[in-house]
């Protein structure tokens, strides 16, 4: 299975700057298979942009955020179907800013979860424990309850997801997660992925703490971690070309 990358752009962007990063990975890409599956996720307002620049090239798009609902009276909201007009083939559900900011609840990142599945869209669920719950010693126990409630909600369709292991204290904060760290919190949802379904292997686990053009070797190189979700570093064409390239290969 190759390693996946894919970056998250958060609430950065513009029209003039994404089509030039966006047309810098097509050049860096030209002539060469990727090392590893590339993704980008962005802002939804750039979607019909990213899917322009995008389509025809081995990088795929998606989305930050997706709604548990199918449609109605949920301003601001964006649902599944949007998403798929626009041909995204993953969203990001759960991330440590929106549990954080927005109060999301690990029953409603199962619903989103559980809705992209539904429209064929797949959800890159993110897990992961604050600093005070890693000095606690409860790591394993809320990463665990995190991706339980998912398995719960989305039951035989747990091998399609996406799962992404970000400490909170390690994003964008410039702290990683040794690779033995990280290797081992990716150990402990790998045993639990295969008590959910028999292909546990189809499942990417990607690391999302702070993976950069420097570390991303090291942290690839672990069994059990296959890829990343790249914050800071996927605004920067030459450095997220540098963590796909230091993707083992298969």
């Amino acid at each position: 299975m190759k390693k996946l990358i894919a970056g998250n752009w958060k609430m950065n962007g513009a029209l003039a700057a994404n089509e030039a990063l966006l047309r810098s990975l097509i050049t860096g890409l030209s002539g060469v298979a990727p090392a590893a599956d590339m993704a980008v996720c962005v802002p939804a307002p750039y979607l019909a942009q990213v899917q322009s620049l995008l389509s025809g090239t081995p990088v795929a798009w998606g989305a930050q955020d997706v709604s548990a609902h199918e449609q109605g009276a949920y301003t601001g909201e964006v649902s599944g179907a949007m998403l798929k007009d626009f041909a995204c083939r993953y969203a990001i559900v759960g991330h440590s800013e929106r549990r954080q900011f927005h109060g999301e609840t690990d029953a409603l990142v199962a619903a989103k979860a559980q809705r992209a599945l539904g429209l064929g869209i797949t959800p890159i669920v993110c897990v992961g424990e604050t600093l005070a719950e890693r000095e606690a010693g409860d790591t394993e126990q809320v990463v665990k309850r995190q991706l339980a409630a998912v398995i719960h909600a989305v039951a035989h369709c747990t091998s399609e997801i996406v799962l992404a292991y970000e400490p909170v204290w390690a994003i964008g904060t410039g702290k990683t997660a040794t690779p033995e760290q990280a290797q081992h919190v990716h150990a402990v949802l790998r045993k639990q992925l295969s008590a959910a379904t028999q292909h546990p292997e189809r499942v990417h686990i990607l690391y999302g703490g702070s993976m950069n053009a420097t570390n991303a070797a090291s942290l690839l190189a672990q069994p059990d971690i296959d890829g990343g979700l790249i914050g800071g570093a996927s605004l920067k064409a030459d450095d997220f070309l540098r963590i796909v390239a230091a993707s083992p290969a298969v």
